[in-house]
């Protein structure tokens, strides 16, 4: 469903973007990639799933616009502009929490999993800050893609006072990233396998946290870094590819499976 936006933040949105990429057009961004056949800027490809922590958004949102990535964002007000500027950067995006529209925000992110990436923030939106939940690890199970973790780290950025720190990168310092291996997660995991995954996971994306953390403060050239500028172009406002679950597809997530395997019989009935 197409969501309708005030007419202030459509522009608030294609405004702040535009700041976002001029502020950042400042920093020096480079990058590692264990394997860099999966960059979602090669193409589509195999879909996948790609996590990295809430505090860094700005970076992917920067880099990686134009790249066949639905984005997973809040339904909180808070996360209002951030799906704007989202938009105007290239993503398309899916409105949804674990309180607020999870199911239904499953239920879009596993349709458009079939034929796009997708990109999530464990973490969101709420914290606790780098504890993955597990929603990715399900997307990931239920439909047969692989995750990929991203270590992002910036050299002394400036942090917000907010649950995630959020990291903006200070003008002309260095920005750094990491892509990891791809994990594979078996299909049709039960609650306790999925909980082992998940674990799995989020040590990787911290590690390569930390490794990009230390990388970006140490100013130092590595084997293999390539230097990174985004991808495609500011989109200017329109209608906007944002997708909000309806109120009454609201439910808890022990629910989630059940709904899915329902709209999976409607289809092979329809």
């Amino acid at each position: 469903m197409q969501e309708s936006m005030p007419f202030k933040m459509r522009w608030g949105g294609l405004l702040a973007a535009q700041g976002i990429r001029a502020w950042m057009n400042t920093v020096e961004c480079r990058a590692l990639f264990y394997d860099p056949s999966i960059d979602p800027k090669l193409g589509c490809g195999q879909p996948r799933i790609y996590v990295f922590w809430h505090e860094y958004i700005l970076i992917p949102l920067y880099l990686r616009g134009n790249c066949d990535l639905a984005m997973l964002l809040s339904r909180h007000r808070d996360a209002d502009i951030l799906t704007r500027v989202a938009y105007h950067m290239g993503f398309q995006c899916v409105r949804g929490s674990t309180n607020r529209g999870a199911a239904a925000a499953l239920l879009e992110m596993s349709r458009l999993g079939k034929s796009m990436h997708l990109a999530i923030t464990p973490d969101g939106p709420r914290g606790p800050r780098r504890k993955m939940a597990i929603g990715a690890v399900y997307l990931a199970s239920k439909l047969g893609l692989p995750i990929v973790p991203l270590g992002l780290g910036a050299d002394r950025p400036w942090r917000a006072k907010s649950w995630d720190r959020h990291a903006v990168a200070r003008p002309f310092s260095q920005v750094r990233g990491i892509m990891g291996p791809a994990v594979n997660i078996p299909p049709d995991l039960d609650r306790e396998q999925l909980e082992v995954c998940r674990q799995r996971v989020e040590h990787l994306l911290n590690d390569l946290t930390l490794e990009a953390e230390d990388w970006a403060g140490s100013g130092a050239h590595r084997e293999g870094e390539v230097c990174e500028r985004p991808t495609g172009r500011i989109l200017k406002p329109r209608g906007g590819l944002l997708v909000t679950p309806n109120d009454s597809a609201l439910l808890p997530f022990s629910s989630v499976t059940e709904r899915l395997q329902k709209e999976e019989t409607r289809r092979k009935c329809a």
